[in-house]
Formats: C-alpha cells, structure tokens, sequence
C-alpha cells in the first residue's frame, strides 16, 4: 500500500476537476432511474466518505451511508448506488442474526468475517427484502447487491447455477417493485442470461483477468459497466488499462481494494 501513496495527491486532484452532467436518464415505463452508459462514477465503502468528486455516480455502503448523506449527494446533482452484501453473512452487521445458521455455508476466501449462504433460504430472501427496504428508505436511486455468483465458488452448499439464476432475478425484481435500478456484480457467466434483468453491471478486474469480453451484454443494451482495478501493476502504470477501458467504453477505476479512497485513478478523466 506505501508504494501507491504517491499516486494519491494528483490523482485525487485531476478527479475532482472534472464537469458533472445533472441529467439522468429515467425508464418512462417504470419510473425507474436507467443510467447511461456513459456515466462515470466513484466508488467507497470504507473511510469517512470523500463526496468532493465530480461524477455522475456515487456507489457508496448501504448500512454505513447516513440518509442525509445520501440527500446531499443528490442535492449535488449525483445519483447513488447502495451497496450491500446478498450473498454472503456478514459477522460485523447488526442484522447478521437475521439469517439461518442452517443457511451459513463455508467461510469467503480473503475476507474470514463473511460466509457464503444458501441462495434458496427462505431467511436470506427476507433479509434482502429488508435491505432493499432500507435503500429505499434512505433515498437509494440503486443497488449493488454483492456476491451473487456462489454457485462458482467453493461454498460448501449445494445450490447450483439455476438456484442462482432464480435468486439472482428475485434479487432484480424486488429492486425495480421498489423503483430502485440495480446492477450485477460480476456473475460473468451468467450475463447472457441476466443482462435484460439488470440496469447495470458492477465488475471486479475484468482488466486483469482478461475477461472484459464477457460484459460486453451491458455495453450492447447500451448499459453500462462500472469496472474497477486493484492491480499494483496497472495502478503504477495505468496509461494502458486505460486506453483499453475507453476502448472498450468501460466505466474503469483504479482503486484500493479496501475502497477506502486512500487513492483514486478514473479512466474517464483522460
């Protein structure tokens, strides 16, 4: 992490400089926010909460986001993302009693304090239920829900990539019943066959794995795709990364993987 700080001072400085369009596009059928495919954005769940840069979109935590935070991203012209974890128990929430001990399935690789659950648990659906109640409460014009690709990981349940299919679409239609957008969080896979369910795509190293190709559903409907890097390499060098990303007309950020904001590269800032 030392060896990025350098990056901080003029990288934080070329994001804020940038102009923010104040127009969102809205789906006239269900009054429901669309956002363009060309949006930029900032994402950052952890850390006391920068809202000084100029983009379209903040994707910020739902739980730890106070409301008038919230009120005044938008009274800044910002639409806002809410982020929240629909796959995996979380110890450190304070609804973490709220799902089945029958429903905890094996510890999630890199993060010992969440485990995977069983999509098909009828407590797991409620708890999303109320989360997405919250983001509405809250003034939330979206969701990120997170990890809801455990049918491709080592989980330890034996739910299967139809379970997922099936949690996945009760996740994007209990969004839009509450007139909320949301956006699939990786899941590449299964892209072809959720992309019409989704408003947008939220991916993690797309850039790094080769796997960029895989989006491309979001970007042909004219969705877009919010990516981010946590590469050293690409973070010391990004000029490449970035020529790809605006290449490709991916929403590409090169950020700390603790999305603290301790540094910020954005692609779009050219």
């Amino acid at each position: 992490m030392l060896l990025l700080l350098p990056v901080l001072t003029l990288v934080t400085a070329c994001s804020s400089e940038r102009s923010v369009s104040t127009t969102h596009d809205t789906d006239a059928g269900t009054n429901r926010w669309q956002p363009a495919a060309d949006v930029t954005w900032q994402w950052q769940l952890q850390g006391e909460l920068d809202t000084t840069y100029a983009v379209d979109v903040y994707d910020v935590d739902l739980i730890d986001t106070d409301a008038d935070v919230i009120a005044s991203l938008h009274d800044a012209g910002r639409r806002v993302v809410c982020y929240f974890s629909a796959g995996t128990w979380e110890s450190f929430r304070d609804d973490a009693d709220a799902i089945s001990p029958g429903a905890l399935g094996a510890p999630v690789e890199g993060f010992e304090d969440e485990r995977w659950v069983d999509v098909r648990d009828e407590s797991v659906r409620g708890l999303v239920d109320d989360r997405l109640d919250l983001a509405l409460e809250k003034g939330c014009d979206a969701v990120e829900p997170d990890n809801v690709d455990g049918w491709d990981n080592d989980t330890e349940l034996d739910f299967d990539a139809d379970d997922q299919l099936d949690f996945n679409r009760f996740l994007a239609d209990a969004a839009h019943e509450r007139g909320l957008a949301v956006g699939l969080k990786n899941d590449l896979d299964q892209i072809p066959e959720l992309v019409d369910d989704f408003d947008f795509a939220v991916n993690e190293q797309c850039h790094e794995f080769d796997e960029c190709d895989l989006v491309t559903p979001f970007l042909d409907a004219d969705k877009p795709v919010f990516n981010a890097e946590y590469a050293t390499e690409l973070i010391d060098n990004p000029d490449g990364v970035c020529r790809e990303a605006v290449r490709r007309d991916l929403r590409t950020l090169l950020v700390p993987l603790d999305l603290d904001n301790e540094f910020r590269i954005s692609c779009d800032d050219g």
